[in-house]
């Protein structure tokens, strides 16, 4: 059967469902570029918080104005935004179908504005890739000089790119006495809070410098480290959904079990309880994203060129080579983890240990 609310209860037998119920959901939160890490991500979290009935009014609205937006909106439309999440381990899987997303706006700037100028959203997530913040790859400083900014600078009231349109809605926030919505980046990059806010204020600073000081002073960009291996859905994975499950999905999420999520507890406007569903809010993430970094990271470009010089093509083959297993899990106690600094209750060879048991898998 086809996955929409229609079907949803005949799924559960095979599948966790929510119990919630959806249309006491609304909007809190505008992800801009939804894809499979944000839907096997940021909306299981919440999902799961949810069903414990709390903090209803955090719910997903997505967005995007790139070219692929119009397709995932027409696909998750279809099936009333609801997603097949599959959790694959070794020696089991198990999916749960995922509720917290509510609409997807069309790809228009003007819509997309009028939403985030309304006081329900309170957060403005992303996940847009390393390449989508306009950073200059020499300086590593906002792109002043990209095309796509020059041209949002001269016209503020009619922007095309996703930054243009954020500025634009903290200024008619602040016009209306709305207060500002926190801004999260959720891409895999460090200091991505400050990233983010380096863009923001580097494109009102061409416009409006005054305006670029009222978000410099009033607009918090948490940092956050974000960890879950979630790859691209293709024909393989919607498959397996049917297969397994029953369901017709055509944008299931296929992911590993394991996830993540360390926050910097800064958002002025409030934020769901995430906390009860595993989340760790902390008051600065460096050493989490160094943690990552140095362990997770490393192990993973240093294990690369011994497994290709083996004749190992998959991640999992060269780990279960006792040789390269041993050399690596040698490499990272006995390099990488000496420089880091202690954490609160984290225990750095159990973190290696689940590093390994991931590229396991």
């Amino acid at each position: 059967m086809r996955l929409n609310k229609v079907n949803l209860r005949r799924f559960s037998d095979a599948v966790r469902i929510p119990t919630y119920d959806r249309n006491t959901l609304t909007p809190g939160i505008l992800h801009l570029s939804v894809g499979n890490f944000h839907r096997g991500h940021m909306a299981v979290y919440l999902d799961e918080l949810f069903e414990q009935g709390q903090d209803l009014d955090w719910a997903i609205v997505g967005a995007g104005l790139r070219p692929s937006a119009v397709g995932m909106r027409e696909t998750l439309k279809a099936q009333d935004y609801l997603t097949t999440v599959v959790e694959l381990a070794p020696k089991a899987i198990s999916a749960q179908i995922i509720s917290s997303m509510v609409d997807f706006l069309p790809s228009d700037p003007n819509i997309i504005h009028d939403a985030l100028t309304d006081g329900q959203i309170r957060i403005v997530s992303m996940t847009i890739t390393e390449s989508g913040y306009y950073i200059d790859a020499a300086t590593g400083e906002f792109a002043a000089d990209h095309p796509e900014m020059i041209r949002d600078a001269k016209s503020p009231d009619n922007p095309t790119s996703l930054f243009g349109v954020i500025v634009k809605a903290l200024k008619a926030r602040r016009d209306a006495g709305i207060d500002p919505f926190t801004v999260l980046s959720c891409d895999n990059l460090p200091g991505n809070g400050n990233i983010t806010r380096q863009t923001v204020l580097g494109l009102a600073r061409l416009g409006d410098p005054e305006l670029a000081d009222w978000i410099a002073a009033s607009v918090s960009f948490p940092n956050n480290m974000v960890d879950r291996i979630v790859p691209a859905t293709t024909d393989r994975e919607r498959r397996l959904v049917v297969d397994h499950f029953g369901i017709i999905d055509e944008l299931p999420v296929v992911c590993e079990p394991f996830r993540q999520w360390v926050v910097e507890d800064n958002f002025p406007s409030g934020r769901p309880h995430l906390e009860k569903v595993g989340v760790q809010f902390v008051s600065d993430v460096s050493g989490y994203e160094l943690m990552k970094l140095r362990i997770l990271n490393a192990a993973h470009a240093s294990m690369c060129y011994p497994a290709l010089l083996l004749g190992h093509h998959f991640v999992h083959d060269a780990m279960a080579d006792p040789d390269i297993f041993q050399w690596l899990k040698t490499l990272l106690t006995q390099e990488a983890i000496p420089t880091l600094k202690p954490l609160p209750n984290v225990n750095y060879n159990q973190y290696l240990d689940k590093v390994l048991e991931r590229f396991s898998n």
